[in-house]
């Protein structure tokens, strides 16, 4: 079928794009109100940040937050609520592309642009989560409709939403960095984007960021930078460098994530508006300045140290556009590709969605590793619980923060105070941060343990330190989640320095030489 079919009237395409996106997005609404997944411990940590309004948190900027305190407040404290704004924000994000499609080159192009993002792999999957990418992609998406108004014709109210969606994307999460790199390019190879930006209208929309950005840097300044000096931690480039497994499997995972043949056929898009310029497009250059440096960054970490997929997956908001765009102009056989993946995109993500809901299918599907972290908290909560309360322990303390952060959402009928056991000298997130088992403490307490490599540490920190039981929940297929419980007594925390590390890494070596 021809893509042109009724979508040439400019109303028959956006009256479709609406049809589309209000689709989605309330099917994906339905599924998660059916959906029988708990949160994973992510999305948990962030339902704890909403509990209380502050302008940042450990590990992210307070978007997320805020948020999830509006959809619990509005609809309560299910998962479900918790939930709520992804499929509604990404429903947003596909209503801004549209506009840039429409803005930069016509209404048919906008429709294929949103079904194309609404139905991209890390699309499917986002929408069934809440995380901070889902703000970010709002963010960033507004912010590229505003510039794409810009370039076109700048004016005072294009600006203003210039300035609050870029504030915004810094609220959400700091890969909104790579949008004001992408930006800075713009002014440089981009005429039509440094005339616009270049201008009282480009500074009102810088000030206006960096205003809406103002209070998470102070908290930060006021929390010791631990916001950014998590970020940075993440980067973790203190260990070998150079992995070009790493690397192999970054990219691989770049298919996942934007789909096989739209990632391959993007990288030929990005080479031909580099090296063809105007002559492959007037706006491909444009584009391909918001997609190339988290790609290339992101990349590069991943050779250096490490990076998770989606840690680039802000550069498919243009890659969008931009993909979209080729493959809906050139020889016949482009098209077909869009189409084709957009079905194969929907097809395989529903199926995989529909078997990780259920455990009978995902064991028969061989994917039980892949559910492992979002099945049985409750009934991991309810045990524990048991066992806290079975003697009269004055703390409950972890040494994992997501099984901390897990107890604190569904463990109900706990009436024993959680503490985390400290590692490290300092907190390194959130829960360490905020519930610390105190330097010195005298009570008996239990221990549930998830991490055997730190019992010997953990053990050094008390006076009594005794084997109290095991636990193990039955996940899908033969994976279980294992504790060791043990009763102690008499914290006093040994000092974290040097020599202590030292220590500790010595015998860890002896221990796998062994």
């Amino acid at each position: 079928m021809s893509p042109q079919f009724a979508l040439e009237r400019p109303e028959s395409a956006l009256r479709a794009a609406l049809i589309v996106i209000t689709v989605f997005t309330l099917g994906r609404i339905i599924a998660l109100a059916l959906s029988p997944i708990e949160l994973y411990a992510d999305e948990t940590q962030y339902w704890i940040w909403s509990q209380s309004f502050d302008w940042g948190y450990f590990s992210k900027p307070p978007v997320i937050a805020w948020v999830i305190a509006i959809t619990t407040g509005l609809f309560g404290d299910s998962d479900f609520a918790v939930r709520l704004a992804a499929p509604l924000l990404h429903g947003a994000t596909a209503g801004f592309l549209f506009l840039t499609g429409r803005t930069l080159w016509d209404s048919r192009t906008g429709f294929w642009i949103t079904l194309t993002y609404l139905t991209v792999p890390a699309i499917w999957l986002s929408g069934a989560v809440i995380s901070t990418d889902t703000p970010l992609f709002t963010a960033w998406s507004a912010g590229l409709y505003c510039l794409a108004l810009m370039r076109r014709s700048p004016s005072w109210p294009a600006a203003i939403g210039l300035g609050i969606a870029i504030g915004l994307g810094f609220m959400s999460k700091y890969a909104m960095i790579y949008f004001a790199l992408g930006t800075g390019l713009a002014i440089i190879l981009d005429k039509p984007a440094r005339q616009a930006l270049l201008t009282p209208y480009g500074a009102a929309a810088a000030a206006i960021g960096l205003a809406i950005l103002a209070p998470n840097l102070l908290w930060n300044a006021a929390n010791d930078f631990a916001t950014v000096s998590h970020t940075a931690a993440n980067a973790n480039w203190g260990g070998d460098l150079f992995k070009f497994d790493e690397l192999g499997e970054f990219l691989g995972g770049q298919l996942g994530v934007f789909g096989p043949a739209f990632f391959v056929l993007l990288v030929v898009a990005l080479y031909r508006a580099v090296r063809e310029r105007q002559a492959f497009g007037e706006h491909a250059l444009f584009l391909a300045v918001f997609i190339i440096p988290a790609l290339i960054a992101v990349s590069a970490q991943s050779f250096i140290s490490r990076a998770h997929a989606n840690w680039a997956a802000s550069a498919y908001i243009a890659g969008t556009l931009l993909i979209t765009w080729y493959l809906l102009n050139g020889p016949r056989w482009r098209q077909y590709v869009l189409f084709g993946s957009i079905g194969f995109h929907s097809v395989l993500m529903i199926t995989l969605m529909a078997i990780a809901a259920s455990p009978a299918l995902t064991e028969a599907a061989g994917m039980s590793n892949s559910t492992k972290r979002i099945r049985a908290w409750q009934e991991t909560a309810d045990v524990i619980t048991a066992a806290g309360m079975d003697q009269p322990y004055t703390a409950i303390v972890f040494d994992n923060r997501n099984v901390f952060h897990q107890m604190q959402r569904y463990a109900g009928e706990l009436d024993r105070p959680l503490a985390m056991w400290l590692r490290y000298s300092g907190p390194v997130n959130h829960a360490e941060q905020n519930w610390p088992l105190a330097e010195s403490f005298d009570g008996e307490i239990l221990i549930v343990s998830e991490r055997p490599r730190e019992i010997p540490r953990m053990r050094e920190d008390f006076a009594s330190f005794t084997a109290a039981g095991e636990i193990s929940i039955e996940l899908d297929g033969d994976k279980t989640r294992d504790f060791t419980l043990w009763r102690a007594s008499g914290h006093q925390r040994i000092t974290r320095d040097e020599a202590y590390e030292n220590r500790w890494t010595a015998v860890d070596a002896a221990r796998d030489a062994d």
